[in-house]
């Protein structure tokens, strides 16, 4: 019986990737430069579990740079750095990389700071939501932009609208006082509204508090992706007779595709409870757990938050310990990310940077994977593992 346990921690990077230059983020390394924060503040970063399944070697693969003593680290799994051949850095992309689908396609972005929207789009989302209007419209923050506009948006009932670097549209609104539902249903609207213009997320933003006591965003974020534009790891695995256990916003991002079951869970500590469920309950062959930790992105990484991130990183190393001691002979664990957001960098957005590939079985000799040249290798790598059909991208490691 073989399973797997794939973990993305979100925008976990392991230094610039060869076409980094391309993006502006040349120089960028979210754990090289959170270690270097904590070293210089008396507070190294204190990763014992993730050392022993090769994370500081692979940091050192990707960027040539030692931060710690490896000699002093017993290395129990393999690992690796790989490189993302997609055209973009956004979420979507580095997750359909991951699980054997490159997007080799531009999406569409609104590119205007200011009044990002066109007109025609909002005038279309405004009549068939029967809204009376829209605030912001611009490139913000996700937190910044609910204190700036939350209190006329209660007074309105208008939604707030907003997007980044990323190919997103974002609709924030007040759980109470305009409505969770509706929220969704607005969302669900400019799904199909964007599709013209080829955005790859809607993201529902739900917030809840007052002007007096602030505002602050809840756990009910929907995201409402396009579909992947081919057969990914997951469509195989379905196929071939297993189940695909999504964990976190992982099925939001494959639009539901390939999905047996999906759960949610509102901060890293409970979707790590509940990936250690379903290891002790979903005993089949054949079985996929994918879990997406998302904090790491929105609250640490994109909040430019060096000293949470650090926290994070260190609060889920101890937990990993549990998931390793919940394998069963035959499971594989993998930790990875989708993309970069290194909390030390200029702006709030992705950073296009390697990241790590390590893994864990109690079947495989420790040792390096060297430098990937896709995510897509992963996916091949589980369809070997699970016995699946091939996916169409990338190299099995493991031969």
């Amino acid at each position: 019986m073989k399973r797997a346990i794939v973990v993305v921690l979100d925008s976990f990077g392991l230094g610039e990737a060869p076409d980094a230059s391309d993006f502006g983020d040349a120089g960028a390394d979210t754990l090289g430069h959170i270690a270097e924060h904590q070293a210089r503040n008396n507070q190294p970063l204190n990763v014992p579990h993730m050392a022993q399944l090769g994370l500081w070697h692979a940091h050192k693969g990707a960027t040539a740079k030692q931060l710690v003593d490896l000699d002093d680290i017993t290395v129990k799994g393999l690992y690796g750095w790989a490189a993302e051949c997609s055209s973009g850095k956004d979420t979507p992309s580095g997750h359909w990389e991951l699980m054997g689908l490159p997007v080799h396609y531009d999406w569409g972005y609104f590119l205007d700071k200011q009044n990002s929207f066109p007109d025609k789009l909002l005038q279309q989302l405004c009549e068939r939501a029967q809204l009376s209007g829209v605030l912001g419209n611009c490139h913000a923050s996700g937190t910044q932009i609910i204190e700036q506009w939350g209190e006329q948006h209660q007074r309105s009932h208008q939604p707030i609208v907003y997007t980044s670097a990323d190919s997103v549209f974002q609709i924030a609104a007040h759980e109470e006082s305009f409505g969770l539902e509706r929220l969704y249903q607005v969302c669900e609207i400019a799904r199909d509204l964007v599709d013209e213009y080829n955005i790859g997320r809607v993201i529902a933003r739900p917030f809840v508090g007052d002007s007096t006591a602030g505002y602050v965003r809840t756990s009910h974020r929907r995201d409402y992706a396009t579909p992947p534009h081919g057969k990914t790891l997951l469509d195989h695995v379905i196929a071939g007779g297993g189940e695909v256990h999504a964990v976190g916003k992982i099925s939001d991002i494959f639009a539901g595709r390939g999905i047996s079951a999906s759960y949610k869970a509102s901060d890293t500590s409970d979707l790590v409870d509940k990936t250690l469920e379903l290891m002790q309950t979903k005993q089949q062959d054949k079985c996929l757990i994918f879990t997406n930790l998302v904090a790491f992105d929105t609250l640490y990484g994109h909040r430019r938050n060096v000293e949470g991130y650090a926290q994070e990183l260190e609060a889920f190393d101890k937990r990993l310990a549990e998931l390793i001691q919940a394998m069963q002979p035959d499971d594989l664990l993998v930790l990875t990310a989708d993309h970069g957001c290194d909390p030390t960098w200029p702006g709030s957005d992705h950073t296009r940077e390697f990241v790590p590939l390590l893994c864990y079985s109690p079947r495989l000799k420790s040792g390096s994977l060297g430098q990937r040249q896709s995510f897509a290798d992963l996916g091949q790598t589980l369809a070997h593992w699970l016995a699946v059909d091939a996916t169409e991208s990338g190299i099995n490691m493991f031969d």
